[in-house]
């Protein structure tokens, strides 16, 4: 229990950057621009499709590995982000990229 608070404050910590540092913040490899052309489109009840082309951009350039380590976070849903459309985004955007199974 006591882990997963921790981790829960890391994560925070993370949100915490990204919405309050500079531009060159970026979370598994996505810059806060990409993270936030693709927010429409994983977020509830109405998902944008298909996603943008700014976000397909940017998951295109994604770090998958690192992305599975949120998946199942309380973090994403906090913020209104479904952790199954995140991860379906590669095939939304019709990208070759090998999403590892998390």
């Amino acid at each position: 229990m006591e882990m997963a608070k921790r981790q829960l404050v890391v994560l925070l910590l993370v949100v915490v950057a990204l919405f309050e540092g500079s531009r060159a913040v970026s979370v598994c490899d996505i810059s806060e621009d990409g993270l936030a052309a693709c927010k429409p489109s994983v977020t509830k009840p109405d998902p944008v499709e298909p996603p943008s082309v700014d976000c397909c951009k940017a998951v295109s350039g994604a770090n998958f590995t690192c992305l599975c380590s949120y998946k199942n976070s309380y973090l994403l849903p906090y913020l209104g982000i479904d952790p199954d459309l995140a991860m379906a985004l590669p095939s939304k955007c019709n990208l070759s990229t090998a999403v590892p199974s998390c």
